[in-house]
């Protein structure tokens, strides 16, 4: 599988979690919206505000990795725009790689978390008392995705790279300079 059909193969996959996370943001929305209009009439489901905070966490951890493959983070290319293209393709493949390690140190030190609420059988210090762990393990999973993504994407795009494709591996994980998104 070359590098292009590789990067478009998680684009594609990263497409259906985003879907899901969608609808899964759709879903919250619609039970917080049902709460509201139940309370009108005096009665409620109570723990919306908890699951949406639970909702929102676990949505961010899994949509990092799409807005990874769609450029979607925030770069400050000031230096990067100045450079030929083989110098934005060294701060490219460097900014992904501070990236990707950032990221996996992160999926790295959300293990602790999940395994102490594993451990002692953690709860919510709320009415729902929810058991901390089935959300952490989705939330986890969402890191690990995230960071997996940017390690592949980051290898991707070395190949690009070293092939001299400077080109495509900017499509890949350039940085969309803001003249060019107001065109």
């Amino acid at each position: 599988m070359t590098a292009e059909r590789f990067l478009a193969f998680l684009r594609r996959l990263n497409t259906g979690v985003a879907i899901l996370v969608g609808i899964g943001l759709l879903g919250c929305a619609a039970f917080v919206l049902l709460d509201i209009v139940l309370r009108q009439v005096g009665t409620s489901f109570g723990g919306t505000d908890e699951i949406s905070g639970y909702v929102m966490a676990i949505a961010t951890s899994w949509g990092m990795a799409f807005t990874l493959l769609e450029l979607g983070h925030v770069r400050i290319d000031l230096l990067r725009t100045r450079l030929p293209s083989r110098g934005r393709a060294a701060m490219d493949l460097f900014s992904m790689l501070i990236l990707a390690a950032v990221v996996t140190l992160i999926a790295w030190q959300c293990w602790p978390v999940l395994a102490n609420s594993l451990r002692n059988g953690s709860t919510a210090n709320t009415p729902l008392e929810t058991p901390l762990a089935w959300v952490q393990t989705p939330w986890l999973l969402g890191w690990v995705w995230f960071a997996l993504v940017s390690w592949a994407t980051l290898f991707a795009a070395a190949i690009l790279v070293l092939r001299g494709e400077f080109d495509k591996s900017e499509a890949a994980i350039g940085a969309f300079a803001e003249t060019e998104t107001l065109q």
